[in-house]
């Protein structure tokens, strides 16, 4: 139960501070930064949760990383409903918080293809980039140098940050189903969230097979 709660409270926060972002950049008319000040809460907060709750269960704090991780043999198949299911709750729970004190949002942080660009495009764009997410957290974390492992945390920030801030304006620069999924439940708006649903896992599946591949 340490894992799960752990889990449910780590996503919670990731969702809090990065969506949190998000909603109070649109009632503050871009205090935050704009993209690139969303870009940047979501990079620090997880590196930050990495550090603080790595130890105790992980850290996915993401359904295609946790399943990435299955896939590569790296975490056993009968957690992942537990898994999957505190992160999503996790992520509904910060976004019924920030409903509750953001009333007048409308979106709540959704992650939707933008305007001119095809669902296709974002299908493809959400396979590569969750691809390198989950390629930069693996190789790190299996790596046989404890230095590169101690790193993990900082390169998963920055493998997000990165990621958001170039393709943010085009996707949404997802990566993570729960951080998509709670939003959208929450806003009644389901438009093209399968998206985020499945790319997500289609790249971190592909990331984990290419680990094994250039393991063995």
């Amino acid at each position: 139960m340490k894992k799960y709660i752990t889990e449910f409270v780590a996503t919670y926060l990731l969702i809090f501070c990065g969506v949190g972002a998000c909603v109070i950049n649109q009632h503050t008319s871009g205090a935050v930064g704009g993209g690139l000040g969303i870009s940047i809460t979501f990079g620090l907060i997880v590196t930050v949760l990495v550090y603080a709750f790595g130890e105790i269960s992980g850290c996915f704090i993401n359904p295609a990383i946790t399943i990435g991780f299955a896939a590569a043999g790296l975490f056993d198949k009968k957690e992942l409903i537990p898994f999957i299911g505190s992160q999503i709750t996790g992520a509904i729970a910060a976004c019924l918080t920030l409903k509750f004190l953001f009333p007048a949002t409308q979106n709540f942080g959704m992650t939707l293809p933008a305007a001119g660009f095809g669902i296709w495009q974002a299908f493809i764009i959400e396979i590569i980039l969750t691809f390198l997410l989950m390629a930069v957290v693996i190789f790190t974390a299996q790596s046989g140098n404890k230095t590169t492992q101690q790193l993990v945390g900082m390169c998963a920030g920055a493998t997000v940050m990165l990621e958001a801030i170039f393709c943010g304006p085009i996707t949404g620069a997802s990566m993570n189903p729960a951080r998509s999924l709670a939003p959208a439940l929450v806003s009644g708006n389901l438009t093209d969230v399968w998206i985020y649903l499945t790319a997500p896992v289609i790249g971190a599946c592909l990331a984990a097979w290419f680990w094994k591949t250039i393991k063995l």
